[in-house]
């Protein structure tokens, strides 16, 4: 089994609110119940750095982890979501579609959407930062499913493409070894997780 496992977790469920900026959203009662779950499993007992997106159900969900673990929250704000804010909320068929063209056409601007090239420029110079560190110990990045999913395809040698993103709902994870940059094991539910990382 590696040491010095680095996860990515996405927020789980949150409670959708159009009248409210996308970043603000809070965690519904969902994802809260679930990430309680995860938080008392022992699995992520090996953790000793907990990073965060400076979004709100990023924070939310990396809140109750650390109430377990003890330790504190670094929040790094370049670690948000792609950005978006050129369309505000989308209806969710309409969402779909244009996060399909994000994905599938990474060097162009969906509708004034950040590119994702520069999306993914921006999520590997945040972790790599945390990684150069090379502090003992597992690290757990909280943040976001379009963002993660262009943070996995870097580290795995993808190219951009939806096919890698994690599965609908949010609350995923994959991992990593830090030393070797090898993909433990891509997007799997995070209630999961535990059974193979513990």
């Amino acid at each position: 089994m590696p040491s010095d496992l680095v996860r990515y977790l996405t927020h789980p469920q949150v409670q959708i609110d159009p009248a409210v900026p996308v970043p603000q959203w809070s965690l519904s009662t969902v994802g809260r119940a679930r990430t309680e779950m995860i938080a008392n499993a022992g699995w992520l007992a090996g953790t000793t750095q907990i990073v965060a997106s400076g979004e709100r159900k990023a924070i939310e969900t990396a809140e109750i982890i650390v109430s377990r673990l003890g330790i504190m929250i670094e929040i790094r704000q370049a670690m948000h979501e792609n950005d978006r804010s050129a369309t505000g909320f989308l209806k969710p068929a309409e969402f779909e579609a244009v996060a399909d063209q994000f994905f599938a056409e990474p060097n162009l601007s969906v509708r004034g959407w950040e590119r994702a090239i520069d999306a993914q420029a921006r999520i590997v110079r945040e972790a790599e930062a945390v990684l150069a560190r090379n502090r003992r110990g597992d690290i757990l990045f909280v943040g976001h499913g379009a963002v993660g999913t262009l943070l996995f395809c870097h580290i795995a040698g993808h190219p951009i493409d939806r096919v890698h993103d994690q599965p609908a709902g949010g609350g995923h994870v994959f991992a990593f070894a830090r030393n070797t940059r090898q993909v433990l094991h891509a997007w799997r539910k995070m209630e999961e997780s535990g059974a193979w990382l513990c």
